[in-house]
């Protein structure tokens, strides 16, 4: 028979389908059982309606067979099969697609097709240089052999075929420098590939394994006998064919699932959460997650990878879907399966589909409510996923402008100075006395240093609580909050602002405190003018302090920037210049501003620029900064001694 063009597309088409569209090779087999599944799925469904048939969902299967001395590779099913006419329509022409055809006719929803785009079939011309189909349709007593070596066209000719159903012969190409071939000849090889993609297709796939044995012990034993070994042949079933996310929640024990997750996330440890979710309505999908107990190596490097193993009615079709997760709980590993989605599809296409979207936004209130779950129910586990996560929710909190704050600001944890322990800040304002102004906090670097720091001396003194922050993205994670809810005296919502206590005004001092201090101030402007100009631009301003009770001086921070944010800040690249207005803040009734005021008295301003860098370097010291010069520092205490 004359051999006959592809109908409808071109060469370049054929090209682009198969080298382009989809770029790992392995691939082929999922799609060639792909499309032998749908072909069962078909005659199964017209066994529901047809008792003529004579077949039950037990008696289909698919069976691969190997020729690796000719280089032939099978897949076979029994399912409907196609005519000589959808033989040409469904492969003669690129991208047409006989089961979405099938299921828009048949509106049952519980049809499951997996696939609906119609290029699956071509990427056997990734591994084959020669691709012989034989089918024959149910009902029919002809069987027709469709024939192609790629983009040159195709021939069809009569065959014989005793029963119903579909062969696939692939001529597998020789290897190359670059390709593997024997590989999609190999048992291994195969069974690797079924098990990776096609472990869930519902019909067993089956294929003849190779196995070693002991012949029977001849009777009587000779005394010098030993074991004789053969080998035999049995037809074995690759896939698993349940999916466990498909299965009830109270079908499945928590052993199961950990044993799942161990086995195929390659964790040592059971998850400290397994999340099941399913959904039907405008995004229809099955979902089984886990939290992990420990953080991965690799998580806070460029390496890792987020994402979920993406599945289409239980066939792989993305190990790593990094759409599903926001970055904030990217963390989070498990399977997602859904009948919504084209299986022959691309990750650029993937990445456009509306169903991901939709899947994406449902996943992430569902982990949002699994984690304020554990929190409220189990907070020594929650306590136990913070130490290894919690970062990842504050950066999520502060990235994006704040655009995932409101979403993730109840999972936050801090450590409070008051209760010693970690706290919600929900937890932190139910326990707020009712004239309290603000959430107070302090940041550095350790909790112990940080408590013992002047300001939150003075908070912790007047019975307010402090939030001791000890992570660089701690401050910024409350600055881009700004605020949180409480409701006032008398129930009506209203919110709080969060107040760094090394910032300006605490709402600590009364009226006449504040008063008191400004006059201190402007009584010493000379003195005060003088400790600036010999700190050098320094700090913005000198002035006495209405915080300070023991120690001599502060630092405080007068803006938006305070001083630990420059310290965070000026590590980034391209952030030198980075600065903080910084406040000298001044204790009037310690013994050291005697001296310095003596000292200005006597018109010493040797003495004045010496005591003014002994106690900014004091102030650094207390705030837990870097001295800016220590031998000077050093120089200036022993004068001092002197």
């Amino acid at each position: 028979m004359a051999k006959k063009e592809f109908q409808a597309e071109s060469k370049k088409l054929m090209d682009m389908m198969i080298n382009s569209i989809y770029t790992n090779k392995e691939i082929f087999l999922r799609e060639l059982i792909s499309n032998a599944s749908d072909a069962i799925d078909k005659l199964y469904y017209k066994s529901l309606t047809d008792t003529s048939v004579g077949m039950n969902k037990g008696d289909f299967r698919i069976l691969i067979t190997r020729d690796k001395d000719n280089r032939i590779l099978t897949i076979e099913d029994n399912g409907i099969g196609m005519t000589k006419e959808e033989l040409e329509q469904n492969l003669g022409t690129i991208a047409h697609s006989g089961s979405l055809d099938f299921k828009k006719d048949n509106k049952d929803e519980n049809i499951d097709i997996i696939g609906q785009f119609g290029v699956g079939f071509y990427s056997s011309f990734m591994v084959a240089d020669k691709v012989t189909v034989i089918s024959k349709a149910y009902g029919s007593d002809e069987a027709w052999q469709w024939e192609s070596s790629g983009v040159d066209g195709y021939e069809m000719t009569p065959a014989e075929k005793d029963t119903a159903g579909t062969q696939i012969i692939l001529h597998i190409k020789p290897n190359t420098d670059t390709d593997n071939y024997d590989n999609f000849l190999d048992e291994y090889g195969i069974v690797a590939i079924v098990k990776k993609y096609s472990d869930y297709v519902r019909y067993p796939i089956q294929m003849e394994r190779q196995h070693e044995r002991q012949k029977p012990e001849p009777d009587p034993k000779p005394e010098d006998y030993k074991p004789e070994w053969e080998t035999y042949t049995e037809l074995e079933t690759l896939n698993s064919m349940v999916p466990i996310w498909k299965k009830q929640k109270s079908e499945v024990t928590d052993e199961e699932y950990a044993t799942f997750y161990k086995d195929k996330f390659a964790d040592y440890s059971d998850p400290a959460r397994v999340i099941v979710s399913r959904t039907e309505g405008t995004a229809n999908y099955n979902a089984l997650l886990f939290v992990p107990s420990h953080r991965p190596y690799d998580f806070y490097t460029k390496d890792y990878e987020k994402g979920l193993a993406l599945y289409a009615s239980g066939v792989l079709i993305m190990e790593k879907c990094a759409d599903l997760l926001p970055d904030y709980f990217s963390f989070v590993k498990g399977i997602v399966d859904s009948q919504d989605l084209s299986l022959n599809i691309s990750r650029e296409m993937l990445q456009k589909d509306n169903q991901l979207k939709l899947i994406h936004n449902a996943l992430e209130k569902k982990i949002k409510n699994e984690l304020h779950a554990m929190l409220a129910n189990d907070r020594a586990k929650y306590e136990e996923f913070w130490k290894e996560f919690g970062r990842q929710i504050k950066f999520g909190a502060y990235s994006d402008y704040g655009m995932h704050a409101e979403l993730l600001r109840d999972l936050l944890l801090f450590w409070s100075a008051k209760e010693q322990k970690m706290v919600t800040l929900q937890e932190y304002i139910d326990k707020m006395p009712a004239e309290q102004k603000y959430i107070y906090f302090a940041a550095g670097d350790s909790t112990d240093r940080l408590a013992k720091l002047p300001s939150a001396e003075l908070v912790l003194d007047k019975g307010y609580d402090v939030l001791l922050l000890t992570e660089d993205v701690d401050e910024f994670c409350l600055q881009i909050l700004r605020t949180y809810p409480r409701k006032d005296a008398e129930g009506k919502d209203g919110t709080v602002e969060f107040k760094n206590v090394n910032s300006g005004d605490l709402g600590l001092e009364t009226d006449e405190e504040k008063k008191a201090a400004e006059d201190a101030t402007a009584e010493n402007k000379s003195l005060f003018d003088a400790m600036k100009d010999a700190l050098d631009g320094k700090v913005k301003e000198v002035k006495v302090s209405t915080r300070l009770k023991d120690h001599p001086v502060c630092l405080s921070a007068d803006g938006p920037l305070s001083i630990e944010m420059e310290k965070v800040l000026s590590k980034q690249p391209g952030s030198e210049g980075v600065k903080s207005d910084k406040v000298l803040e001044l204790n009037v009734n310690h013994p050291v501003f005697a001296v310095l005021k003596a000292a200005q008295e006597a018109g010493d301003t040797d003495k004045v620029k010496k005591y003014s860098a002994l106690l900014y370097a004091q102030a650094q010291l207390i705030e837990g900064l870097p001295v800016d010069d220590p031998a000077a520092y050093a120089e200036a205490v022993c004068s001092l001694m002197k």
